[in-house]
């Protein structure tokens, strides 16, 4: 068995399941083979990332606590081993397994909610902390490929440049306008409106210079408003779907701790 735990536990024919106890059986099943597959997935992508950026490398091995990707993998094979217990526990209806992960999702949801309340209470310390995370990322640029990634994505989806405005990459060593290169006042292609030249070729040059430009000038060129307006702006924007993910997340994961318990109390009245 597990920890000691009896590997199974056989139910007296004379209690037969009912066709309820059944479906809520087996689908605690499906929803832990489909949250596997789920980890699964996150788990190569973490492997993949760190193996693509070759993390391993003797001279970057030092630095793979800070890269993104071991969350991915981390999250991914947590996942992975949690719900494949939960998947394992039910088909064969080991008390043990059961018990581990009704209480790792209990744990999990005091965890949400408590993070909930403290998001909510201290918005202002949040929106301080993503201006600071922004203005890193700026700074860092050039020099951190997930960091220029991630920038890279916000601006160019949310149609923005830099933190508060364009004028923030003045931070950047490369882009500040004292800097000896070509970059030098510019800002990053994703930050223009039209960085695709006769729509087909990317001009990675469409931002030298825009910090020199006023801003009657600017705005036909590159996007002037920051990214942290933007983004409270687009969540503001999809409240309600958010709303709706959240709740249907949370609901799926009430759901399956009830259908644990009350598949652990099923066993343990009709263990043999």
């Amino acid at each position: 068995g597990f920890s000691g735990c009896p590997a199974a536990t056989m139910i007296d024919p004379r209690y037969g399941y009912s066709f309820m106890d059944y479906f809520l059986k087996y689908f605690l099943i499906i929803c832990n083979l489909l949250f596997t597959v789920l980890g699964l997935l996150l788990l190569a992508l973490g492997v993949w990332g760190l193996i693509s950026k070759e993390s391993f490398a003797q001279e970057k091995i030092s630095s793979i606590g800070t890269d993104p990707m071991l969350v991915v993998l981390s999250v991914g094979f947590l996942l992975t081993v949690l719900c494949l217990s939960g998947c394992v526990g039910a088909l064969r209806e080991n008390r043990c397994l059961l018990k581990l992960f009704s209480a790792t999702v209990l744990v999990l949801i005091t965890a949400q909610v408590i993070i909930a309340i403290v998001a909510h209470t201290l918005q202002d310390q949040i929106e301080s902390n993503l201006r600071s995370g922004m203005l890193v990322a700026i700074a860092r640029y050039q020099d951190d490929l997930d960091l220029r990634f991630i920038t890279d994505e916000i601006q160019s989806n949310l149609q923005c440049c830099g933190a508060d405005n364009y004028r923030d990459w003045e931070i950047n060593i490369y882009y500040n306008c004292s800097a000896p290169g070509v970059l030098a006042c510019g800002v990053p292609a994703t930050c223009c409106v039209d960085p695709l030249e006769n729509g087909t070729v990317w001009n990675s040059q469409c931002g030298v210079g825009a910090q020199l430009l006023d801003e009657f000038t600017a705005q036909s060129v590159i996007f002037l408003g920051g990214c942290l307006g933007e983004i409270s702006r687009w969540i503001k924007q999809h409240e309600g779907l958010i709303g709706i993910i959240v709740t249907v997340v949370f609901g799926v994961q009430i759901l399956i701790l009830f259908i644990t318990i009350r598949l652990l109390e099923r066993i343990n009245r009709h263990k043999v």
